[in-house]
């Protein structure tokens, strides 16, 4: 038996969970500029925290919704704020956290949750897998000259972020959401708000409109220490509804004087920038890595959920956290379905959850032993009915 419990916060207890959670990441506690931003941030109900007499451990989540393969919308438990302290931890008290709150996500009905994760070997263990993934870019601004038939774009202007950041959310909900990008709650917005507060460079809105109005908007910064120094443009957000806005804004990002470096981070494996310019080396791919780590709560109802073409498959799925997913299903063109047929496919959880957006295929997974397969037949099959049309993506940190 634990020495601890484990329980829903009080408003009261917010901030002690955000100085926690701070501290595991080596971060200076919650300042009271910042505290408003914070609670803000905090969804009632939605923090649990650990107690051995005083705080030892925490995890929170919001509420979302989550966009899957074929275009339909789940709720989302989107997790972060995890952490214990440092004198308390592998004791359990993690392990404990993240089954309550899984648990409480199975009694609500939230078929899926997903997180960013500090730590890559924490979270497979409960069902958690990479399910999307990004890559970053830095541009030769100097060098850099679009291609020829690049679209002209449309009018870009100005965005006042003092006045006008319920803008950005407004704009952002109305434009095309692919698989793998989720809603922005205001507990969200909250944050994103704070993070554009904090920078010393001066952060710059623009929307880019088109004949059917705004269908685009950028938000930068230029850092840029000493007038003879280089300077660096950085681009916190890039969103767009066409082709025509994502040239457009990419015509006005250009054109901003005295900048030698535009940085772009956690874009898409198909984003096209790179295909803008007439020398494609101007564009270089600096890094990468895992994006969204997605959790299957109710594998019956995600896999029926999301779209799939080809010929049918019948995995068998194991959940040791969550036991009742764990069981065969027959994914096929018609949907996904609970059945008694012979397993084609072994595979945990979050294996599942790794094929899920199609970021990764079945092949290649049973290549490095994370699925079994029956024969090449299954994986071929797997292969084809988890493909997407395009790279699932998330881009919203949180």
């Amino acid at each position: 038996m634990s020495d601890y419990t484990v329980r829903a916060l009080r408003p009261d207890e917010i901030r002690a969970a955000a100085d926690l959670f701070r501290t595991t990441l080596h971060i200076l506690a919650v300042s009271d500029e910042d505290l408003p931003y914070a609670e803000r941030m905090h969804q009632p109900g939605r923090t649990f925290g650990a107690f051995d007499g005083e705080l030892i451990g925490t995890a929170r989540s919001f509420d979302a919704e989550l966009t899957v393969p074929g275009g339909k919308r789940l709720p989302m438990g989107a997790v972060t704020g995890v952490g214990v302290r440092p004198d308390r931890t592998r004791r359990g008290v993690l392990s404990e956290l993240m089954r309550t709150q899984l648990t409480e996500f199975t009694e609500r009905g939230v078929p899926l949750a997903a997180l960013y994760a500090s730590e890559a070997v924490i979270y497979n263990r409960f069902g958690y897998g990479v399910s999307t993934v990004t890559q970053h870019f830095r541009i030769d601004r100097r060098r850099a000259r679009l291609r020829d038939g690049v679209p002209s774009g449309g009018r870009v202007d100005l965005l006042r972020l003092d006045t006008e950041l319920d803008r950005l959310a407004e704009l952002y909900e109305q434009f095309p959401h692919r698989a793998g990008m989720m809603t922005r709650p205001p507990y969200w917005w909250a944050g994103f708000e704070r993070h554009l507060r904090r920078p010393e460079s001066p952060v710059q809105a623009i929307v880019h409109s088109g004949p059917e109005g705004v269908d685009g908007y950028a938000v930068y910064t230029v850092e840029r220490k000493a007038w003879d120094q280089p300077s660096t443009l950085d681009v916190v957000s890039l969103q767009y509804a066409n082709d025509e806005a994502f040239a457009g804004l990419w015509r006005y990002l250009l054109a901003v004087d005295l900048v030698d470096t535009i940085e772009l981070g956690g874009r898409p494996p198909d984003d096209p920038t790179p295909l803008l310019f007439a020398d494609p080396r101007v564009c270089a791919v600096t890094g990468g890595g895992d994006d969204l780590w997605l959790r299957l709560v109710d594998v019956g109802q995600a896999l029926a959920a999301r779209e799939y073409e080809g010929e049918p498959v019948v995995l068998e799925v194991a959940d040791r956290v969550l036991e009742r997913n764990s069981g065969r299903y027959r994914v096929s063109a018609d949907g996904a379905e609970r059945t008694d047929e012979p397993a084609e496919l072994t595979l945990g959880v979050d294996a599942l959850a790794m094929l899920y957006f199609g970021a990764w295929k079945a092949s290649a997974l049973a290549g490095v032993g994370r699925i079994g397969a029956t024969g090449p037949d299954a994986l071929r099959h797997a292969d084809r009915l988890f493909a997407t049309r395009a790279s699932g993506w998330c881009g919203t940190h949180f």
